[in-house]
């Protein structure tokens, strides 16, 4: 590495820069011929001294930069290039920006014009998201169109990003100014001329943050810092703004040309002196555009001062208008004036006053301020309203100047009472406004006029105020009449106007949709009304009494009769008076309770009120406090920045002193040195020093020119001799070293010939050898070849065999495969049939199961319907006699009165019992069968059954008591032949009579449930 480079690139010359890089671009290296220039350009050495040579690499290296698309790196040059030029030449900086705007521009409409697409990116600055490019892909577009677009929309931020490197290098230098107000006319005539409207609102930002920065660190200036106290700096900005502003509202960006507007105000509060304020012309298009942003925002008050302001300034300063173009705006200005809503909507919205109220306030004056009024704090809002100006029409004679169709719509709105025809006289003359407007000539600030705009605003008015007047001369009117009177307008949007005006409280009314009627006049509450009723009532009356009793005076003694039956109807009246002032008194009480509950509620509201309204005040005394912390810190803040300030001055007054000291001149005690003109002057100084040095430069060299010609001229001569005498020298050593040659080539040939002479005699010998060693190899060639012959045969044996294998395994395998698959088929088809057969059996047994016990259930509502029958019978049958000692049971409500005796059976169930048995033999109890329940045994109630147990002495053995199979004689072999009957057998036969001595089937008795109704007991 060497020592004096310490690592860095190649410094070469700005002549040799540039022929090499020409060099590496004609070989295809243009990466390589861009950083040899970028060294050369951001080169120390080059940066002290701007040559011709160095403007040229800059026009080179801007080629580049825009061929490769390399905006940060021709960012960085301008930059080096910028310090480089600032002081000695501003013009060469221009010329280079201006041609790299140029190369950029011209680069972006070749691409747009040989693609033939379209600009249709929403943001330059926007890489485009993973869902756009999926759906660029899928998408079915041609590729064409999109290909063209690729190679538009790169060119296209390139030129992006060309124009925000080119302000924000230029920005904030009193030296680059004018380039940096032609870089923002440059890019706002970008964003005009390709619509880009996301583009123009960054640049206003842009433009915005650099003024922004500008007035923050104003007192931090350094030597080329831009300083908006000079008139020259100022007027650029205001320039600047004002294009802004015309570009904005050609794009119709409403919020970003309002904005433009309070930028041009900032500026304007800031105007240096010696200047009054921006050219007439730039204030005549401020008013323009403003009647224009308060058109397309609906705000009639604001657009009606914006015209208004336009006209006295245009008729003050503009002398070349037309009378057709006062005209004109004088017709603007009534139309606008009346196009505004009667009521004040900001006062009514704000009336409670608190933080709102202030903000509107604030709001207000801000707005009073952009439209040119010089207001004070308290009668703000009060002097933009539609009375004021309407006044100062009046005053100006402004209405002389319209056409007279305008002149009978201003009487007809502000003039006529007349509210039954005012929307019908209104309407021709709005539909005639639009044949009113004419052209203006070039001298307006206004290319045109729409009259046609305020056809619907005055329409509202027109309704407005004939509501009002309607509610003067009516209390109650049909909403088909109040229709009926404005034609041109409909009633839901009649309805929103007159809620508006009421809730602005313009006029009183209420609408009645019950009966389809609005009704004018106050809303006061009932206690308003009724208040003191009674007492008004009674003084009244008693200036009534006392006139009658005057003129009874006069009349003398003949109305005696008439006062004394007057005198009874006043007592019957009081009688009744006083047998109704009970309810009188209660009716009244109860409303005394609704006042004062209505009071009540009044107060808390009151009270309700008044703490927010506490509490709105401590907000704003909090706030109040805060932002005079906030004021206190920025004033310590602001008061460290000039002590700082001044130290950093006093450092620089004593750098100064000592620098004048070493330049010998002297300065006096407390003298205050100027350093910007200190530092022109040494800069002047160190510029006539370079011209002195290449004065001198300039002459040595002519002098070495003229010195260098002479000498060439003597020496041409002898150079001439001397290059003759070399021809004939070197002539001579050509012939001689071609003798030479020939003389060697003899010698060697005949030295060739005698050597061919001496071998030819050992030809035989060789020949012989030669035979034997080919024979030789011949013979170890042909056994290479068998054995390799050999083992490629094996080879292929060995292959065939390992293929048969591989077969062999291979069908093995898939037939093992086959069997495995088979047998899994097989078996889950086995496990299918068996899970079917066992769901089919599970079914029948259901089935089996839900038969027998259906057949269960009609058994035993047969049986219930036998024992219904049986105990109907028995109740009206008549009482038989008493049986023998051995009978059956009898319960005692069907015994004899009072023998003891059992009641006599039903004669119908006789021929059920079965025979009885003979005499000696056991008693053979009917059993129920299988299936059934014993319906031929009367059974008591439990109750009953257990009473007759505790009375009843046990039976003798001779008794046909019921026993229980266990107990009788021969029941075993009926038991197990009802066992192996089938239940079908069985059922077949449970209506016949039971067979003695087996146990009949029954059912299962719950325990918390009663037994069966006929059943034997145990």
């Amino acid at each position: 590495m060497n020592r004096f480079n310490r690592g860095g690139p190649m410094s070469l010359k700005p002549e040799n820069a540039l022929k090499r890089a020409e060099e590496l671009v004609a070989v295809g290296q243009k990466q390589n011929g861009l950083q040899t220039l970028h060294d050369c350009i951001t080169n120390k050495r080059q940066q002290r001294n701007w040559t011709k040579a160095l403007e040229q690499v800059m026009f080179r290296y801007i080629d580049l930069c825009v061929d490769m698309k390399q905006g940060r790196k021709c960012k960085d040059a301008l930059i080096n290039y910028r310090n480089t030029c600032q002081q000695v030449n501003v013009g060469s900086l221009e010329d280079v920006i201006k041609y790299l705007i140029k190369t950029a521009t011209d680069k972006a409409e070749d691409a747009q014009k040989a693609a033939q697409a379209a600009l249709d990116v929403e943001d330059l600055e926007a890489d485009a998201s993973p869902e756009e490019m999926m759906l660029s892909y899928v998408s079915g577009e041609k590729s064409k169109d999109r290909t063209d677009r690729e190679l538009v929309t790169p060119w296209f931020k390139f030129l992006w990003e060309t124009y925000r490197n080119v302000l924000d290098i230029l920005r904030n230098n009193s030296r680059l100014e004018a380039l940096y107000a032609m870089g923002a006319n440059r890019a706002f005539q970008f964003c005009l001329h390709y619509k880009r409207t996301t583009e123009f609102r960054r640049l206003c930002d842009i433009l915005r943050n650099h003024l922004s920065n500008l007035i923050k660190y104003r007192d931090q200036g350094g030597r080329d810092r831009t300083d908006l106290t000079v008139p020259a700096s100022w007027e650029l900005y205001v320039d600047m703004r004002f294009d802004q502003l015309r570009t904005a509202c050609d794009l119709e960006l409403w919020a970003e040309a309002f904005r433009s507007v309070e930028d041009i105000q900032g500026l304007v509060a800031m105007t240096p002196k010696g200047i009054k304020g921006p050219k007439a012309q730039l204030m005549a298009t401020y008013y323009a555009k403003l009647t224009q942003i308060f058109t397309k925002s609906e705000n009639r008050l604001y657009n009606a001062y914006a015209w208004y302001r336009l006209l006295t300034f245009s008729r003050l300063h503009n002398k070349g208008l037309t009378q057709q173009d006062i005209q004109g705006m004088a017709t603007n200005v009534v139309l606008s004036a009346l196009a505004i809503m009667p009521y004040d909507q900001v006062e009514a919205r704000f009336q409670d006053g608190g933080s709102e109220e202030s903000l509107e306030a604030e709001r207000a004056m801000k707005m009073a301020g952009i439209l040119g009024f010089s207001v004070g704090r308290r009668d703000g809002r009060a002097l933009l309203s539609r009375a004021t100006l309407l006044a100062d029409i009046d005053k100006k004679g402004l209405l002389a100047l319209v056409p007279p169709q305008v002149k009978e719509v201003y009487a007809l709105l502000e003039g006529d009472f007349n509210p039954l025809q005012l929307c019908r006289k209104i309407a021709p003359l709005l539909d005639a406004l639009g044949a009113l407007a004419q052209p203006l000539s070039s001298a307006s600030p206004v290319a045109e006029v729409h009259l046609d705009i305020y056809k619907p605003f005055l329409q509202q008015v027109a309704v407005a105020r004939m509501v009002r007047q309607l509610s003067e001369v009516y209390s109650v009117m049909r909403v088909s009449s109040l229709s009926e009177l404005a034609p041109y307008i409909g009633f839901g949007q009649a309805e929103q106007l007159i809620v508006d005006g009421v809730k602005h409280g313009y006029f009183n009314a209420r609408f009645d949709h019950k009966h389809n009627t609005v009704h004018f006049g106050g809303q006061e509450l009932e206690s308003d009304r009724v208040r003191g009723h009674i007492a008004t009532m009674a003084r009244r009356l008693a200036r009534a009494v006392t006139m009658i009793q005057q003129q009874d005076a006069a009349a003398g003694g003949a109305a005696a009769a008439a006062a004394q039956e007057r005198e009874k109807r006043r007592a019957a009246a009081i009688g009744r008076a006083l047998a109704s002032a009970a309810e009188e008194n209660k009716r009244l009480r109860a409303r005394k309770v609704i006042i004062e509950s209505r009071k009540e509620a009044a107060e808390r509201a009151q009270v309700e009120r008044e703490r927010e309204a506490e509490e709105q005040r401590q907000l704003a005394e909090a706030l109040a406090r805060e932002q005079e912390e906030r004021r206190k810190q920025q004033e310590r803040a602001k008061r460290e920045a000039e002590r700082i300030q001044r130290e950093m001055e006093e450092r620089e007054q004593e750098e100064l002193k000592a620098y004048l000291a070493a330049r010998g001149k002297k300065v006096s005690e407390g003298e205050i040195l100027d350093v910007k003109a200190i530092t022109k002057e040494a800069v002047s100084e160190q510029l006539k020093q370079q011209q002195e040095l290449q004065r001198k430069l300039a002459k040595l060299g002519k002098q070495m020119d003229h010195l260098e010609r002479a000498r060439r001229e003597e020496e041409a001569p002898l150079l001439a001799e001397a290059q003759q005498a070399a021809l004939k020298e070197e002539e001579e050593l050509f012939l001689q070293e071609q003798e030479r040659a020939r003389q060697a080539a003899r010698a060697a040939w005949e030295h060739d010939l005698a050597e061919k002479h001496r071998v030819a005699k050992m030809a035989e010998e060789r020949d012989t050898f030669a035979a034997a060693v080919a024979e030789r190899r011949a013979a170890e060639f042909a056994a290479i070849k068998a054995a390799r012959t050999a083992a490629l045969a094996r080879r292929r044996e060995e292959k065939r065999a390992e293929r048969d294998l591989a077969r062999r395994r291979e069908y093995v395998r898939r037939c093992r495969l086959e069997i495995e698959e088979k047998r899994r088929v097989e078996e889950e088809e086995a496990r299918r049939l068996e899970e079917e057969k066992r769901k089919r059996e599970a079914a029948e047994r259901q089935r089996k199961l839900d038969e027998l016990a259906e057949r269960q259930r009609q058994r035993e509502a047969e049986i219930e319907a036998k024992m219904r029958a049986e105990k109907e019978a028995a109740a009206t049958a008549p009482a038989a006699a008493a049986p023998s000692a051995g009978g059956k049971f009898v319960p005692r409500h069907l015994r004899a009165g009072g023998g003891g005796g059992a009641a006599e059976r039903p004669a119908e169930r006789e021929p059920a019992r079965e025979p009885a048995p003979a005499a000696g033999g056991p008693p053979r109890d009917r059993s129920p069968q299988r299936g059934e329940r014993p319906g031929g045994a009367w059974r008591p109630s439990r109750g009953a059954e257990r009473d007759d147990d505790r009375d009843r002495a046990p039976a003798p053995s001779g008794g046909s008591a019921w026993r229980p199979s266990f107990a009788r004689g021969g029941g075993a072999d009926d038991r197990s032949e009802d066992r192996d009957r089938r239940p079908d057998d069985r059922d077949r036969r449970g209506d016949g009579p039971p067979r003695s001595g087996g146990g009949a089937y029954r059912p299962p008795v719950r325990r918390d449930e009663p037994p069966p109704r006929g059943a034997g007991r145990w």
